[in-house]
């Protein structure tokens, strides 16, 4: 359970983005082919929108909707239809609440949509990149422009809709599946992919899937459940959690420690699920699926406490922490990499932004509430005068801590059994899409790199950054293609080799593109590294 998602603000960065990116729509020039707004899939065809540069469908359901005796059931295969179904626009989203955590944003659960976006030109055999945004509570596939990679890279995009919070995650004793649906409606959207790809012009046989933080920890999930064996290819993982533990008061004050941020024991989440429908007045499952959506919504904390997802079942045998640790898992080509500043916008938010900054007293009283005993060893480590405040002295221990070690350790495990190539988003001066007001220092802020794949409304990138954003879409969409994100014109990126004395992390920062000691500029000496059979306590002494 979490007093605030980790990863909302990935989803709340992209509100918006599809309003800004709507297309005009331009007449059909038909050849021999056909109409080319239209593609017959699996379960009928389907017509949308051409422009200048894209054919996009929008609206395309994957799965049956989740309704109810189907709420909090495994996802079945879509109904056929006649005709030709409208995909024009998005369908609906899944069930959520606003950005503040309080307003209900949606209270339509025929939600298992995606989208495909694909270059104008006719070609068959295209990569096909599937994109899982951020938030387990939070957010839509049809919120993220993926036009401009899609034309950059020549590349087939996916953007996929999948149960949020309490709708992806519940679990209650006796329940087939518990606490995995959302990650279930991942698997059933990959292999929709792997199905319908060729009629959109994509190989079915080359299927990146990508994201960001809820989403890249999605990804940790797949790379060890049985499910998704032989959904895809390649993988790229954009400041996931993974391997991460969560420091106490890390993520807000009186906010707990946990061992395994991203994983629960069913059993732990199916004793959530029977708490929480006390809270909702049931005592039973015909009861809870009986429920109208907005009721289970608008009671507090129901909707987050369930983001987390469950191991110990079908879907996760077994804590993907572990697993990955254990050396199994998938072994499949992977992206993988973190922010240079992840920690400032979590601190900006919980601290600086809610009017009570880091101050020289609480600094030390997180320390003392995350470390204890070695408090004052830490904070000889991470004096503020070096950072600039307190407020920046504990993102920078929380970056280093929480997030770069566990990216240090997804990297090095899974380097172990398939590629990887591993990055360091750095650019300090990334523009801020989120609407907050301030001049606090987020500097390469988690989910900064966003906007240099996927454009932003009221961002503007300067020459220097829009050529990291070419970089960028280059690397990532070269890598769906072949494998290696090398290519003609890019600067030189490396495979991480965990044998190495300086395993190679490329640097992503603004006409300085290159290779960066990942270890020593997050302080990893200093902080106990993980290692398989081990888990480190919470407290994170060092």
């Amino acid at each position: 359970m979490r007093a605030k998602s980790m990863s909302a603000l990935v989803a709340t960065a992209v509100l918006g983005t599809a309003c800004a990116a709507a297309a005009q729509e331009e007449p059909p020039r038909t050849t021999g082919a056909g109409d080319p707004r239209v593609v017959r899939t699996e379960t009928g065809a389907v017509r949308g929108t051409v422009t200048g540069e894209h054919r996009i469908f929008n609206g395309i359901p994957y799965a049956a909707p989740p309704v109810g005796e189907l709420r909090w059931s495994s996802p079945r295969p879509a109904a056929r239809w006649t005709g030709t179904r409208d995909a024009t626009r998005p369908g609906a989203r899944c069930p959520q609440v606003g950005a503040d955590y309080a307003k209900v944003t949606s209270d339509e659960e025929d939600c298992l949509f995606l989208n495909v976006t694909v270059p104008r030109a006719p070609r068959t055999g295209r990569p096909v990149m599937v994109w899982i945004h951020g938030d387990g509570a939070l957010g839509s596939g049809d919120l993220t422009d993926v036009r401009r990679l899609a034309t950059r890279g020549d590349v087939v995009v996916v953007t996929i809709n999948y149960r949020l919070g309490v709708f992806g995650g519940f679990g209650y004793p006796g329940l087939a599946g518990s606490g995995t649906y959302g990650l279930q409606d991942q698997q059933a959207a990959l292999g929709w992919v792997r199905r319908n790809a060729a009629a959109f012009g994509g190989d079915p046989r080359n299927v990146t899937v990508f994201g960001v933080s809820w989403g890249a920890m999605s990804i940790g999930g797949h790379l060890t459940s049985p499910g998704a064996k032989g959904l895809f290819d390649r993988a790229v993982m954009q400041s996931g959690e993974t391997m991460m533990d969560m420091l106490p008061g890390s993520m807000g004050e009186g906010v707990p420690g946990r061992p395994d941020y991203a994983w629960l024991p069913t059993a732990q989440v199916e004793e959530m699920g029977r708490y929480a429908a006390g809270k909702l007045g049931c005592s039973d499952l015909r009861c809870l699926r009986a429920l109208p959506v907005r009721t289970v919504l608008e009671v507090p904390q129901i909707m987050n406490m369930f983001q987390s997802y469950a191991y110990g079942n079908e879907t996760l045998p077994r804590s993907p922490s572990a697993e990955l640790r254990a050396g199994r898992g998938h072994p499949v080509p992977v992206i993988s990499g973190a922010t240079r500043d992840e920690h400032r916008i979590f601190v900006a938010m919980t601290h600086d932004l809610a009017g009570k900054p880091v101050t020289a007293a609480s600094y030390r009283e997180l320390l003392r509430g995350a470390f204890g005993a070695d408090a004052a060893k830490v904070a000889a480590e991470y004096p503020p005068r070096r950072y600039g405040s307190p407020s920046l002295a504990w993102a920078a221990v929380v970056t280093d801590r929480m997030w770069a070690r566990a990216t240090f350790e997804q990297n090095r495990l899974l380097a172990a059994r398939a590629p990887v190539y591993a990055y360091r988003f750095a650019d300090r001066r990334a523009p801020m899409f989120l609407p907050l007001g301030t001049d606090f220092p987020f500097g390469a802020y988690h989910a900064g790199d966003l906007p240099y794949l996927f454009p932003e409304r009221n961002v503007t990138l300067s020459p220097a950054q829009r050529r990291l954003s070419d970089q960028m879409t280059a690397y990532w969409t070269g890598f769906a293609r072949t494998g290696d994100p090398n290519g003609a014109g890019l600067p030189r990126w490396e495979r991480f080799d965990a044998a190495a004395r300086v395993p190679h992390t490329q640097s992503l920062e603004p006409d300085a593109v290159g290779p960066v000691d990942y270890a020593a500029g997050h302080n990893l000496g200093f902080w106990p590294p993980p290692f398989a059979g081990h888990r480190a306590p919470v407290t994170g002494r060092p």
